[in-house]
């Protein structure tokens, strides 16, 4: 009888429950949240669904992100997922994979573009000086204002290098998380800074783009980009050798692994592990409200300065430029572009934004890069 009694006492005291705390049921709810809004509006799910649920193992079972013992053993199944987003291994994959499903007609199309993408990494300079002002040290505030930028790798990326790996699961959750809320955050910011009038500028169609043109922008700018920061090297090098499979036409093989089965595994491996950064005990404290509050003032710094930066376009070119496009100057690729083109479509529905849109939303991705490069060589990381 003892024997019975010890043995479902022991099964007993391996279920979880008598572990769970009231921080791990407090993000155990906060993952079901983001799940709904995953499935059911889906809010950016291929991002929000492997986070959320890496979220939801971590805080059942925390030994599942255990680290490696002295002998390099035994670690947890997602620690060794999350080793390579320390690594910036992933991050980087997450760039050739953008590179290669991406088309940068519209930038090469209108050079001017680099303006609106470059504008809209203001949010991330305001973030990093606001983070300074909350008592963040320079590294860490240089982490967290990445997030101005809705960029989650390289949020992940610039966390790493920095040696900011105790911020990087906040960050890295704030950052995807204002990525997948880019259609309810931006609009109020872009109706709020914009006159009707403004939201229905119609723009002239974009010149075309010859296929030289396509395939020498990723080897000029990696060139060009990388000889001024070289520590931009493992983003921008890759997000332009992803663009370079697409538009060469000789490796369609890999221009498809990278943009589908590749990319597709990257997601999987970093959104896991970035979600079981988030136990309670890492999560929820008093730098996690500041780092999301951070992350929300930089987002709509850098929403509002791209569309304050449009208006100001708009004047020099005599109303040829739709404000709304400046918003896209954030590198949630390509959601940011498509917010631009339903705010224009709701003042005019015959108004078509997307393609102009497009130029901005790439360029804010190089100039987010740019950002991350010129932060590790002002601390001297490479």
């Amino acid at each position: 009888m003892d024997y019975i009694t010890n043995t479902l006492s022991n099964l007993l005291h391996q279920t979880a429950f008598f572990s769970l705390t009231f921080g791990n049921v407090a993000m155990i709810a906060v993952a079901c949240v983001f799940l709904y809004l995953a499935i059911r509006h889906e809010f950016e799910p291929l991002l929000l669904v492997p986070i959320a649920f890496g979220m939801l193992l971590v805080n059942i079972y925390p030994d599942i992100m255990a680290p490696f013992n002295e002998g390099g053993s035994g670690g947890g199944l997602l620690y060794y997922f999350y080793v390579l987003d320390e690594w910036a291994i992933l991050p980087s994959l997450i760039f050739m994979g953008v590179g290669a499903m991406t088309d940068f007609g519209p930038l090469i199309a209108n050079p001017k573009s680099f303006l609106l993408g470059a504008a809209a990494q203001f949010g991330i300079f305001a973030a990093y000086f606001g983070a300074i002002g909350m008592g963040f040290n320079d590294k860490a505030a240089a982490a967290i204002s990445i997030i101005g930028g809705a960029d989650g790798p390289t949020s992940i990326f610039l966390a790493g290098k920095l040696g900011q790996t105790a911020l990087l699961g906040p960050i890295a959750v704030a950052a995807y998380s204002y990525m997948s809320l880019v259609p309810i955050i931006q609009p109020p910011i872009m109706k709020l800074f914009t006159t009707e009038k403004e939201r229905k500028i119609k723009m002239e169609q974009l010149r075309p783009v010859s296929k030289l043109e396509k395939v020498l922008f990723p080897i000029v700018v990696t060139i060009v980009v990388c000889l001024l920061l070289p520590t931009t090297a493992p983003l921008v090098g890759m997000l332009m050798l992803g663009n370079l499979f697409r538009e060469s036409g000789v490796v369609r093989q890999l221009q498809e692994t990278a943009s589908n089965a590749l990319m597709y595994i990257v997601v999987i491996i970093l959104g896991t592990s970035v979600g079981a950064t988030t136990s309670a005990e890492a999560f929820l404290n008093l730098d996690t409200i500041k780092i999301v509050v951070l992350g929300l003032i930089a987002f709509a710094f850098g929403t509002a300065a791209g569309v304050l930066f449009g208006k100001l376009m708009c004047v020099v070119t005599g109303g040829k430029v739709n404000p709304l496009i400046g918003s896209a100057g954030v590198s949630a690729v390509p959601m940011a572009a498509r917010v631009s083109q339903k705010v224009g479509a709701q003042a005019d529905p015959t108004n078509f934004l997307l393609m102009h849109a497009m130029g901005p939303n790439v360029a804010g991705v190089i100039g987010t890069a740019v950002a991350a490069g010129t932060f590790m060589a002002v601390f001297g990381v490479f």
